[in-house]
């Protein structure tokens, strides 16, 4: 019977046929050389295949002979650098049950292995194999000015996507941004709402509202609020909307209710430590044309007022 060639398919020591391995071409082996920690490396498990042996008997051979394969022959892969193969390769095992990290070989680690595995295959494979990494140098060589291109065109386009991403950022934060006053047309019901909606949202420890005519919508609104945040109406008596507000704190968090001792044309909304100054009330606010405006005083100066 002819000996099967190298370049055949493999079958192992004991006669039991393996699984079909790749021809050894320059081409099969230069796909198994990988670029980790900015080394040329063959894993284990391919050089097992390439010399036709188990990859626990060639792991047990470097054991036995550990003094010739330094870290720059040989090293043990993380698991990080592991799982981050694991994903290029679109698989999730090395093969069988493995629970053992790769170890990766060195091109100086890998004509170290020619010493130990001694057999006709392994011979004419580690000749192949040392021939794709010469392969792989002249054409790292040959290409060079090509990848420090590449290279320069990804650092340039990761500096562009940051700058964009920062562009997209400042655009959210302003258009997320309270504006200290609004002007809302006629009709711009839901434009209005929206925009106390926004500065209700805001607050961090108080709401104060200062309006004489409120409804059952401020209820609505004021449960807009964070929680924790306190929530205070300062308005006239009417039966119904304490009826209301009764309803609202049996169920939710509760909002104070100060009936004013006289009248008041204006209406005012506290957020914290900011007083704004509204030209409707919350339930008429777009209807007809308004305002909203921030002032330039202190919440205190509005409240002493009130007393």
């Amino acid at each position: 019977m002819a000996k099967k060639d190298i370049t055949s398919h493999a079958e192992v020591a004991n006669g039991d046929v393996c699984e079909t391995l790749p021809l050894l071409t320059g081409e099969h082996i230069q796909g198994c050389i990988r670029v980790i920690r900015g080394e040329q490396v063959i894993l284990d498990r391919d050089l097992a295949q390439l010399y036709q042996v188990e990859t626990s008997q060639l792991n047990r051979q470097v054991k036995r002979n550990i003094q010739r394969f330094p870290g720059d022959f040989m090293f043990q892969l993380t698991k990080e650098e592991a799982d981050s193969l694991k994903c290029q390769n679109g698989t999730s095992s090395w093969g069988g049950d493995r629970r053992a990290l790769p170890h990766a070989f060195t091109e100086q680690g890998v004509s170290m292995l020619a010493g130990l595995l001694r057999s006709e295959v392994a011979i004419n494979a580690n000749i192949a194999i040392m021939r794709a990494f010469v392969a792989m140098r002249r054409f790292l060589s040959a290409n060079a000015g090509m990848f420090q291109r590449i290279e320069r065109l990804e650092r340039h386009q990761m500096l562009t996507d940051q700058k964009m991403e920062q562009v997209l950022k400042r655009m959210d934060e302003l258009a997320s941004a309270i504006t200290p006053e609004q002007i809302f047309a006629t009709g711009c019901v839901w434009d209005a709402w929206s925009y106390v909606s926004q500065l209700v949202r805001s607050a961090k420890r108080r709401i104060i509202l200062i309006d004489n005519f409120v409804d059952e919508r401020v209820l609505l609104l004021l449960t807009k609020r964070a929680e924790g945040v306190s929530a205070t109406i300062y308005s006239r008596y009417t039966q119904q909307f304490l009826l209301d507000l009764e309803k609202h704190n049996g169920q939710y968090e509760p909002i104070g209710f100060v009936q004013t001792p006289h009248k008041s044309h204006d209406r005012f909304l506290i957020i914290d430590d900011e007083v704004y100054l509204m030209g409707a009330s919350i339930k008429d606010m777009g209807t007809s044309l308004c305002a909203i405006t921030r002032l330039e005083m202190k919440p205190d100066t509005i409240m002493s007022l009130l007393r």
